[in-house]
């Protein structure tokens, strides 16, 4: 409110004479944010100046601008102006009632209310409308939000949000009227506001709650599923929600015209002469002519070749999909044209974010430097090979256009904790409690080189290790690593105590492959027998050996092309290996084990964050002069065949005992998919179905379960439950594991 008072003989007579008095003075009543000299300024008054209502006002008006005061009025005695000002309260404190913490966060972000501001009747009433449509995104609707301030004195004030949060509106149905050809199935894998489903408040049931700001794409998504099943006349409404605010139940409508199914006719490249042999890249198109039309796969071709032109160093190429349809004969004409606008050449590669970890070392996963031809796929192979490298929670990289033919990329990482010195407790059903400690740091003062000191101690097993690894020597394309270690494991038919030492030199052989060549020095002896496996030992004419060495060389062969390190979602990473044992000592035979690992994330295709992953594992022994039976093969245990115990899972003889396999084969088949994003944490579903044996993979087995994935500021953790699908009399059961440090 404001009010301008002037004497009562002025306002009065009202009189030329009267109120063409000057201004003599000016004084303040109540100025605490201005100077007077500031606020005399603002007001346009002047001493020497006369008396005019008009200017008064204005001056009343300027003031009341500034949202310092709640009141002004003005009195003039004797040519003296004196304004008196009522200031606005300052927030003291702001307090949100009635909802939880991550809420109260998020309210507090865009609600613009904070401590130390001045009190605005204004900014209030527009964040209790900010926060009712907060929850309305959220689905939830009629929520209030209520207002309380408390006066601490005249200059102070508390503000108090009281927040009955809505009710959600659930979908009861989907009604899409007019399709014939396609139904709800096949639209609600893509649709965000999807009918509730029988127990739709368990995870990975539909639970049918609205959302308000997706409601306007489901009709583009209902659209774009008849267009990838060829239907490129069908024309969907917006969507029509029946609530009923009795029960806040809703039906979702739509009215669709299905049209008829196009083929494609003629699929056409529009692009300037030398760039590319076009039938041949048509030829590895995903669709092709008389096939039915789909827009995913248009869209995917038109990537395609926009990528096959950004790698000849066109970064700014555009390829714009076009379509001629013959609506009488149902045909599609497909017209690609390409713009590849100018080569663009690398200016500068510059490095953000690194607090920790030394440029150079970054720079070496970078396969573009200054004045290199632009790559999309150098650009893509950049960013994988820096996330698999472990040292980055992320790796971005952005592209700066400094000139039509020049760029910056900025290299933006951030670090994620690579030291730990700690220790865990965990728990197996089949090892009991693990208890651990350790000291590593997979990048030892920002150089890549990889250190760690471990101690681990469960109801089978004492071990301990000391490694170290240089991934690139001098930043070449050499690695070497090596490790001291010593292991005491109680198997099930005998005790085994293992020590030794290995050393590694690696190279690279291009982005994705390296090889490696590893010699190891080991003793290993076997104590504790049991009586059933003391009768195979008491058969065997080539003489038992309880004590024995192992020297041996393995060279292996990697390759990866995933684009992470912990947690991939695109790419394989496989490896093989064949130790030769033999070399001096006692132990003599040959060992290979190969590894397979595909990863798929399907949130392109559906708009989750799904990611399909399958693992293969083949291990294959030819027994020479002396293989002993801990250097054998056995199934069971976390990275194995999961919900039997560690190794318990091989060939046996007649009396029961493990006596370790030669051939071995594993499949495992996972989805992960997200629970808590914020910290990092997915679930998993997971089969396993594993193949043992000595002269063929005579022993079979098969489990399935489900897994807490956490990457951790400890690293990865998991928590594994399991249950046999196919098992045996005698098996050994573990329906939990724990295991800290695994990749996914």
């Amino acid at each position: 409110m404001k009010k301008v008072l002037l004497s009562l003989a002025c306002i009065a007579a009202l009189s030329d004479t009267l109120c063409a008095k000057q201004i003599n003075d000016i004084k303040f009543e109540g100025l605490l944010y201005l100077s007077p000299e500031t606020a005399i300024e603002m007001t346009g008054l002047k001493v020497g100046q006369q008396i005019n209502i008009d200017t008064i006002d204005n001056a009343v008006k300027t003031l009341f601008r500034q949202q310092y005061f709640e009141d002004i009025w003005i009195e003039e005695e004797d040519g003296v102006i004196t304004i008196h000002l009522k200031e606005k309260p300052i927030i003291a404190k702001v307090d949100i009632e009635g909802i939880g913490d991550s809420d109260k966060e998020s309210i507090n972000s865009f609600s613009n209310i904070k401590k130390g501001e001045i009190y605005d009747f204004g900014k209030i009433e527009f964040a209790k409308e900010q926060i009712k449509k907060f929850y309305e995104l959220k689905g939830f609707f009629d929520t209030v939000v209520d207002v309380e301030t408390n006066r601490f004195n005249e200059q102070s004030i508390e503000i108090k949000f009281k927040i009955n949060r809505g009710e959600n509106i659930i979908i009861k149905s989907v009604d899409i009227y007019g399709a014939d050809k396609l139904d709800y199935g096949d639209f609600e894998p893509s649709l965000a506001n999807k009918e509730r489903e029988f127990m739709g408040w368990m995870w990975g049931r539909n639970d049918g709650k609205v959302n308000l700001f997706e409601l306007e794409q489901d009709a583009s998504k209902i659209r774009d599923i008849y267009y990838k099943y060829g239907y490129l006349d069908a024309n969907v409404s917006a969507p029509y929600l029946r609530v009923s605010f009795d029960n806040y139940n809703a039906k979702l409508e739509y009215k669709v015209d299905e049209g008829k199914k196009y083929k494609v006719g003629g699929i056409t490249i529009s692009i300037p002469d030398g760039f590319m042999d076009i039938e041949k890249v048509k030829k590895g198109f995903a669709l092709q002519s008389k096939d039915t039309f789909d827009i995913v796969k248009l869209r995917k071709d038109a990537k395609k070749l926009e990528d096959m032109i950004a790698d000849q160093g066109y970064a700014y190429v555009k390829v714009y999909p076009d379509i001629n349809k013959d609506a009488q004969n149902n045909i599609v004409d497909i017209i690609y044209t390409v713009t590849p606008a100018d080569k663009v050449y690398i200016r500068d590669v510059r490095i953000m974010g690194n607090s920790v970890t030394i440029d150079r070392v970054i720079r070496r996963d970078v396969f573009l430097a200054p004045k290199d031809l632009y790559s999309r796929t150098d650009l893509r192979d950049s960013r994988d090979a820096l996330r698999r490298t472990g040292y980055f929670e992320d790796v971005t990289i952005k592209e700066e256009r400094v000139s039509k033919d020049e760029i910056d990329l900025v290299v933006e990482v951030k670090e994620r904790q690579t030291g730990t010195i700690g220790g865990g407790i965990g728990y197996g059903s089949s090892d009991g409690f693990l208890i651990n400690a350790y000291v590593s740091e997979n990048n030892l003062l920002g150089s890549g080189v990889s250190t760690s000191i471990n101690v681990e101690r469960s109801n089978k097993e004492l071990s301990g290790s000391i490694s170290v690894s240089n991934p690139r020597i001098f930043d070449s394309a050499y690695s070497l690593g090596g490790s001291i270690y010593r292991k005491d494991y109680d198997y099930y038919d005998y005790d085994e105590l293992t020590s030794g030492f290995y050393v590694s030199l690696g190279r690279r052989l291009g982005r994705y492959i390296s090889a490696s060549v590893r010699y190891t020095y080991e003793t290993s002896e076997l104590s504790d027998i049991s009586a059933a496996l003391q009768h195979d030992i008491d058969k065997d004419t080539s003489g038992y050996l309880a004590k024995t060495l192992k020297s041996s060389v393995m060279p292996s062969l990697s390759f990866n092309n995933t684009d992470d390190y912990y947690l991939p979602r695109r790419g394989i990473a496989a490896s093989t290996s064949f130790e030769i044992a033999g070399l001096g000592g006692d132990q003599d035979f040959l060992k290979s084990i190969s590894r397979f690992a595909a990863f798929y994330g399907l949130e392109d295709s559906i708009g989750y964050d799904l990611i399909l992953r399958y693992k293969a594992q083949f291990g294959w022994i030819e027994e020479g002069n002396y293989l002993p039976y801990n250097e054998k093969l056995y199934l069971g245990g976390v990275g194995s065949l999961r919900g039997f115990e560690s190794s318990s899972i091989s060939p046996k003889n007649a009396d029961g005992a493990l006596t370790g396999g030669k051939i071995s084969l594993l499949n495992t088949v996972e989805l992960s998919f997200p629970m808590v994003e914020r910290i990092k944490m997915r679930g998993a579903l997971f089969v396993d179905y594993g193949m043992i044996g000595n002269d063929d993979l005579s022993e079979k087995r098969a489990s399935a379960g489900a897994a807490l994935e956490w990457i951790s500021p400890m690293g990865p953790i998991q928590f594994i439950f399991a249950k046999p699908l196919k098992k045996e009399d005698g098996d050994r059961i573990s329906s939990f594991e724990f295991t800290m440090g695994r990749t996914f």
